[in-house]
């Protein structure tokens, strides 16, 4: 039974171009929303933070360029718009990640650019982005027409700032917290306040009205294979927020190049599990980046639909994959997504997680790899079968033209 039928009437009516998308996609699309709850907060419609709220000018942008057109450009990125921050967490994507920082121009050109390509949902990330005093006006020029979620530690925020940045049209923040244990949380993230400071931020945006708040929390495979997510789960769920959103440890930096680290097919399956009973309850969404994943939903879209910016204009298929194919500086952002694009494919397993290895083959202690040596390792890359999404989206016709068949796992 549809759980979100009348939601859905009312998203329909007010996005009549929805009757234009190819059936098969819209009853995937239906059966995929069925999984979550949509919530209101505020004005908005949200089905998780993944996607633009329902009921905004981003999501019909979505349907008309995405579901519709179905251009060749991104829907969703990321940008880093600073690499300052406090906290040294062992497991971070921008780790040694270094460079001449964007300034608020560069970041205002480059999100523009992404937004022309197709971007309806933007993520704004660091280092730790409140540290950047410009933040505000960022956010209130990029949200034009596009959803922006903030991720974040927390530090540096004030009841006024998280006013502001409401203000300014940010729809929904992610504050990170990994553990309900104060000292376990502040050893991860190698800074001594990082569990105050997050339980504080917490706080400050759950009293800013209209504000959809969720906490990020990155998941060690201890904590899959044992019952500590539905305990980190629980205490997430009495912090009153609306959303845990998962991912597990990812395999970007070298001391992570472990196979005994990297989750395997079972522990995503387990956490796709838990996501859909959590869901099913009707209380606090939980939102697992690897549902996204899989097979049997979108699969991997980095360097396809994904696509991120780093605090020094370095642009990588998304944060979790350490490769550069250009600076901002030196080529337009669509030439260099073109680039990347043409290298990847859309998998249906999350990219990092497969190919690490060829990371250790080629980086030579370089802790991002150079254009030249990314091009090279992505001769050796094998995608797996599109996933369900993108066999109905490309259809038998023209998935040949889509993807390079000798890119393909036989």
């Amino acid at each position: 039974m549809m759980r979100n039928i009348s939601t859905m009437l009312k998203v329909l009516l007010r996005n009549p171009r929805m009757a234009f998308v190819e059936p098969s996609i819209t009853k995937f699309m239906c059966s995929y929303m069925n999984r979550f709850r949509v919530r209101k907060v505020g004005q908005n419609l949200i089905l998780h933070s993944h996607l633009p709220p329902l009921n905004s000018r981003a999501y019909s942008k979505f349907v008309e360029e995405h579901l519709i057109k179905r251009v060749s450009g991104p829907s969703h990125a990321q940008i880093a718009i600073t690499n300052a921050c406090p906290q040294n967490c062992e497991y971070c994507y921008n780790k040694d990640r270094t460079g001449r920082l964007m300034n608020k121009e560069t970041i205002l050109r480059v999100a523009g650019e992404l937004k022309d390509m197709g971007v309806v949902w933007l993520g704004v990330t660091g280092g730790e982005p409140l540290l950047n005093k410009d933040i505000v006006e960022i956010i209130s020029t990029i949200s034009n027409g596009c959803a922006v979620k903030l991720f974040t530690t927390g530090c540096g925020l004030t009841p006024q700032l998280a006013a502001a940045l409401k203000d300014a049209g940010l729809f929904s923040v992610s504050v990170s917290l990994d553990h309900w244990n104060p000292e376990v949380h502040n050893k991860q993230r190698g800074y001594k306040n990082a569990f105050d400071e997050a339980i504080g931020a917490v706080e400050m945006f759950r009293n800013t009205a209209g504000m959809d708040v969720g906490i990020s929390a990155v998941l060690t495979p201890e904590m899959i294979r044992s019952d500590d997510t539905d305990r980190l789960l629980e205490f997430i769920a009495a912090l009153g927020v609306h959303e845990a959103w998962l991912s597990e440890l990812k395999p970007t930096i070298e001391p992570f190049w472990n196979r005994r680290i990297v989750i395997t097919e079972e522990d995503r399956q387990k956490l796709v599990h838990l996501q859909n009973r959590y869901n099913s309850d009707g209380k606090m969404t939980v939102n697992y980046l690897g549902h996204f994943e899989g097979r049997e939903c979108f699969g991997c879209n980095a360097g396809r639909k994904m696509i991120y910016v780093d605090a020094f204009g370095d642009v990588s298929p998304c944060v979790f994959t350490p490769m550069n194919f250009g600076n901002v500086r030196e080529e337009g952002i669509g030439q260099i997504f073109s680039e990347i694009r043409s290298h990847f494919q859309p998998g249906s397993h999350c990219f990092i997680n497969c190919n690490y290895g060829l990371l250790r083959k080629y980086s030579e202690g370089r802790k991002i790899l150079p254009k030249a040596e990314s091009i090279k390792l992505m001769d050796e890359v094998r995608f797996g079968e599109l996933s369900v999404f993108f066999q109905l989206y490309y259809g038998t016709n023209q998935i040949s033209r889509a993807v390079n068949p000798k890119k393909m796992v036989a």
